[in-house]
């Protein structure tokens, strides 16, 4: 069933009408950056931000849990960043972000592959030495080279210390001895997969804020969707068996969002091409969106 035919309520108000008009201030900003290109397994996730806003029009406007209707924010959606792939467009990200945190309180920037963490952080601060930055993801993305194994590492070349860095989910079976080493080299917070198992995701963010975000730092949040289980996820081309569940991503973009030092996160690794007849990944995604949302508002 397409947005156009879904059932018409105006009671019932759909989510995807937050984002109908470009304005230049909002709280929350939205963007496309459909990066695909470098991806070490071939994928079609530029086709995704697009997939994503449709998805919006399937859910509400309003949050029961935390009593608030998001159609009081103010939201813009800047569109798409035109050919974000290679060097050259990795500078047309950079400049498309550039200013944009003078404008909004908060970006979510809707890939693509992992590669647009790079880009995007990389354009939002010219500085990123007092950054810190939280990923959700099963992969280190300690990589060398460019693509969307190699952010993480891209950005500690660039400047920002590892010491800054945390990451949640890590999982086994899906790095390297070496790039491991890397992490522990370079002094990331590493909080396994296997951790996560005894302690709640609440819990874990509340770690991973008060390192990245010490000292007031603000904060970078990556969203890589492959971090939760494969049968959540069949359209992230890296989703193993054994991730975490859909609702615990759900709550930390929400807690994450509502974090002030929080000024962008991104939502990365889904090919919508290969989601299921249900959409069950789109879907998430644009739940993320929401609840990222929903955080920025009980800020």
């Amino acid at each position: 069933m397409c947005a156009a035919q879904l059932p018409l309520d105006p009671k019932w108000r759909r989510a995807n009408t937050l984002f109908e008009s470009h304005n230049d201030v909002a709280d929350f900003a939205l963007i496309g950056v459909p990066a695909h290109q470098g991806s070490i397994s071939p994928t079609n996730a530029d086709q995704t931000p697009d997939a994503i806003r449709a998805a919006l029009a399937r859910y509400s406007t309003y949050s029961t849990s935390a009593n608030l209707d998001l159609a009081a924010g103010s939201f813009s959606d800047l569109g798409n960043i035109d050919s974000p792939d290679g060097a050259d467009g990795v500078t047309r990200v950079q400049t498309a972000v550039k200013d944009v945190l003078d404008k909004h309180k908060l970006l979510v920037a809707l890939g693509g592959d992992n590669s647009i963490t790079f880009s995007v952080a990389s354009g939002l601060w010219s500085d990123l030495s007092n950054i810190g930055l939280i990923t959700f993801d099963a992969h280190h993305d300690l990589r060398d080279g460019n693509s969307n194994g190699s952010p993480v590492w891209q950005l500690i070349q660039a400047g920002l210390p590892g010491k800054n860095i945390v990451q949640i989910g890590i999982a086994d079976f899906a790095n390297s001895a070496e790039y491991s080493a890397r992490a522990k080299e370079h002094g990331i917070t590493v909080i396994s997969r296997a951790e996560l198992r005894i302690r709640s995701i609440a819990d874990v963010v509340k770690q991973a804020l008060e390192i990245a975000g010490a000292g007031g730092r603000e904060i970078y949040v990556d969203l890589d969707v492959d971090v939760c289980d494969r049968s959540v996820v069949p359209a992230c081309p890296a989703a193993m068996p054994g991730g975490i569940s859909a609702d615990e991503l759900r709550q930390g973009a929400f807690l994450v969002a509502a974090d002030k030092r929080v000024r962008a996160i991104d939502i990365t690794e889904i090919d919508a091409s290969i989601d299921t007849a249900d959409q069950r990944t789109i879907r998430l995604a644009a739940l993320l969106v929401l609840e990222a949302a929903a955080g920025l508002a009980v800020r």
